[in-house]
């Protein structure tokens, strides 16, 4: 199976520009973790409500002030619609990821998230076992 077959495809994406606050509006709107940021629909970067959270806020600066250019992760990492789903389910295993944003010529065509991969009978072990390496720890804080 490949990723074009279980990516969504309405893609909703902010710009460096952009304010956090709009970011964090969109996620609520659509109920979703993470955007693409994106500039003529190129992917530059990705920014999650996590991302918002300890960048944004926790640091204690004024979150109002900040765009999301200065907090987004900057050059993510991305797929093709034409990977197969197993390949994306490792390498969002591998990086800790749990959304994928998907290109095709360099424009943002799609993301594919562990739900999805999850969503497919035939691939839940895949969603298990990413989200198992992605739920580790990388400190020993604990």
């Amino acid at each position: 199976m490949l990723v074009r077959d279980i990516m969504s495809d309405d893609v909703v994406s902010v710009s460096v520009d952009d304010s956090l606050e709009k970011a964090a509006k969109l996620m609520r709107e659509y109920n979703i973790g993470s955007l693409p940021v994106c500039r003529n629909e190129k992917v530059m970067g990705i920014i999650t409500d996590r991302d918002i959270t300890l960048r944004g806020v926790a640091e204690g600066t004024n979150a109002n002030q900040k765009k999301v250019g200065d907090i987004m992760t900057m050059q993510p990492v991305v797929g093709s619609p034409e990977m197969n789903v197993h390949e994306a389910a490792k390498i969002m295993s591998e990086k800790q990821i749990r959304r994928l944003p998907i290109v095709d010529n360099n424009t943002i065509v799609g993301m594919v998230a562990l739900g999805d991969i999850s969503l497919q009978p035939n691939l839940s072990d895949n969603a298990e076992e990413a989200l198992k390496n992605i739920s580790k720890s990388n400190d020993s804080i604990f």
